[in-house]
């Protein structure tokens, strides 16, 4: 199994996923969320396809740590059914991985920066 995890959520908003990403980080939940703000989802949801705008949150995380994530997430997401899915990384640059790796699962709270 790889160490570390891509994984992707969608909100309904920017806010929203921001909230969500910034709370992840700080909980060393993830050492990154990468917020895409707007994309255009197309679904079926409860008999009626939707056409909706949506923001894209990418969060890069230790493997081990993806059940925590998808129980924080579900504990601060607005839909009844938020999109959390997990892709397992094949391969990427060693010092960014392990830079992943530094950044989660820590107890101790990062210096707030860029936050209102």
């Amino acid at each position: 199994m790889s160490e570390i995890s891509i994984v992707l959520m969608t909100a309904g908003n920017e806010e929203e996923a921001a909230k969500i990403g910034w709370i992840a980080v700080e909980e060393r939940l993830a050492a990154c969320a990468n917020i895409v703000p707007r994309i255009r989802s197309i679904y079926r949801w409860k008999d009626e396809i939707h056409d909706d705008p949506e923001a894209l949150v990418i969060f890069k995380t230790r493997t081990e740590l993806f059940p925590a994530l998808q129980a924080r997430i579900r504990e601060l997401h607005g839909y009844e059914v938020p999109e959390i899915i997990a892709f397992p990384l094949d391969r990427g640059l060693p010092e960014y991985l392990d830079w992943v790796v530094e950044q989660t699962g820590k107890t101790e709270q990062p210096k707030r920066r860029g936050r209102d």
